[in-house]
């Protein structure tokens, strides 16, 4: 039986805020991480987007300060760090939904957003900051904010982190946290290397809780593939697998300049303007108008790469398409996990040329299951489609050469 939020040791204050968001039972990474982290304990957590794992560091972490108040203003208690500034947002926005009753005041801080205006924010009194790490940088580089009264540190999408250069910043970071009680660090996978080391330096004989949605919850995201043999052969398919599907569809590449280059192909097909893009050196103000335009436009086709999609929390999301396949298999579940929210059902498409076999066949294994293979009749690939597995050389036996017979 699923335990009620009063059961895992919850405020009044924060679980008025929950049932007034019809979040009614604590999920399931939030069953198993909230008595963790109260107990005062180190935590590893590892959890797919869409299972609530914000909130099961969130909670605990607010939970903390109401038991142990302070008795005049300061600054942060508590320490988020997240890779993009959306995700930033997006956290610091469910922060907020939280200030009201529990009293308990958060600060967002990250770049592309005025220098000066944060600084103001962070001279108030406040509880929690959600900051990603090069802004927070600059500001302890220049003295004007200090982390001395921080007591939890928590580290999202550590593994992204990582992949983003930030390694050395967020060690840095740690180490001005030199009074922190409690660490939490959340990453899409903990099978990596670099995610382990890092977590050695960071956390304190942490508890691992590693929560995969069960079988049929996965299979609310039917997921198909279709071979490509060309890039003019995988424009044609993707124009009629958009063409075929309505709502809103998101549309994932490898690269910035495949980004332009695919909304330009796609808006010269439609001519229209629900062709969006969405690339990770826009502007914040640039980025944040495109989230609201495909917000508000239930037909929109969002052309992003990973860097910049991440943290998005779109309804609504009908069909997501890789039109280039990500290097790992971790980075898949994330982008398919875009569409399926709310217990709702959702597609997820994967245009695969012949090169990119091998990384096909990572994710299926990582998945533990086979994508169901799809052939369009007029578009039918004119190529065999090569091994998703690497192949072993059978090793030739050798022959013992028999000892030349000496001559006497």
């Amino acid at each position: 039986m699923t335990p009620d939020w009063a059961e895992l040791g919850l405020d009044d204050a924060l679980i008025k805020v929950l049932l007034a968001n019809q979040l009614n039972k604590p999920t399931k990474v939030q069953q198993q991480a909230l008595p963790v982290a109260l107990d005062g304990r180190d935590l590893l957590l590892s959890a797919p987007t869409g299972t609530g794992k914000t909130l099961a560091f969130l909670l605990p972490a607010l939970q903390h300060m109401l038991d142990f108040p302070r008795r005049k203003p300061g600054a942060a208690r508590v320490l988020v760090l997240t890779p993009t500034r959306e995700l930033a947002e997006q956290i610091g926005g469910q922060t907020k939904q939280f200030e009201q009753s529990s009293g308990l005041r958060s600060v967002v801080i990250t770049g592309g957003i005025n220098y000066g205006s944060q600084l103001s924010q962070l001279e108030q009194g406040h509880e929690l900051v959600i900051a990603t790490p090069g802004r927070l940088a600059d500001l302890l580089g220049a003295e004007q904010y200090h982390l001395d009264d921080v007591e939890w540190l928590i580290i999202d999408e550590a593994d992204r982190m990582l992949d983003m250069g930030f390694r050395s910043v967020v060690d840095d970071i740690a180490t001005a946290t030199r009074s922190r009680q409690q660490s939490i660090l959340v990453s899409a996978t903990l099978d990596s290397e670099g995610v382990a080391q890092f977590a050695k330096r960071i956390l304190n004989e942490p508890e691992a809780i590693d929560v995969h949605p069960p079988r049929r919850e996965r299979g609310k995201i039917q997921q198909l593939m279709y071979q490509a043999d060309t890039l003019e052969h995988k424009q044609q398919l993707l124009l009629r697998l958009l063409g075929e599907h309505q709502g809103r569809r998101l549309v994932f590449v490898r690269t910035r300049e495949r980004v332009e280059q695919l909304a330009g192909h796609l808006r010269r097909e439609y001519q229209d303007d629900h062709v969006l893009t969405l690339r990770g050196d826009m502007p914040q103000a640039d980025r944040q108008q495109i989230i609201n335009r495909l917000q508000q436009d239930k037909d929109a086709i969002l052309v992003a790469t990973d860097v910049a999609a991440r943290g998005l929390d779109i309804d609504d999301v009908s069909l997501v398409v890789n039109f280039d396949l990500p290097k790992s298999a971790d980075v898949y579940i994330h982008r398919i996990g875009r569409t399926a929210r709310g217990g709702k059902k959702g597609l997820a498409i994967a245009l695969v040329e012949a090169h990119d076999a091998l990384l096909l066949g990572r994710i299926e294994r990582y998945q533990g299951e086979k994508i169901e293979r799809r052939v369009i009749d007029d578009l039918r690939p004119q190529y065999k489609f090569p091994a998703t597995q690497k192949t072993r050389k059978k090793s030739k036996k050798k022959v013992p050469k028999k000892p030349k017979k000496s001559r006497r």
